[in-house]
């Protein structure tokens, strides 16, 4: 799937925003019932742990219960290709990593479209990342 830089570029600033959207807006009635936190990969992993801290948080702070399931495999995609087909009622989310933005842009045939089926809610981690090259390559900027 070949992502055109202008779609990029409204993912990116969606991105942005999130944060600042999440804290203006308030659940009224949500949770009514359980709530599934799918992670793509492992449990013990990185993403595990923080999916079950903020699992923890949220339940005591909401008054519901998170269950963390774990999907690991194909990179992500498996629990991402849950949480599309899954109802878009919010009781079934996706603990996003730069893993799945990745696979959006890497893989071309996926099951699912990944910024039409995922959206996103809130911002819970920031993971600076950087790209570097050898130096005798000439590229000085990523165009």
């Amino acid at each position: 799937m070949k992502l055109p830089r202008r779609k990029f570029l409204y993912l990116a600033a969606g991105a942005v925003a999130v944060p600042a959207i999440s804290r203006m807006t308030r659940a009224q009635t949500y949770p009514t019932r359980p709530v599934r936190l799918i992670v793509g990969f492992e449990a013990g992993g990185a993403a595990d742990i923080l999916a079950r801290l903020m699992g923890k948080w949220l339940s005591e702070r909401l008054g519901q219960q998170f269950v963390i399931e774990n999907r690991s495999g194909a990179g992500g995609n498996i629990a991402a290709e849950v949480v599309a087909r899954a109802a878009p009622d919010g009781y079934t989310l996706l603990l996003l990593t730069s893993t799945d933005v990745i696979n959006a842009a890497l893989y071309e045939k996926l099951n699912f479209d990944f910024s039409r089926d995922i959206v996103p809610v809130a911002s819970i981690t920031r993971t600076p990342h950087v790209m570097v090259v050898h130096p005798s390559f000439p590229a000085k900027t990523v165009p």
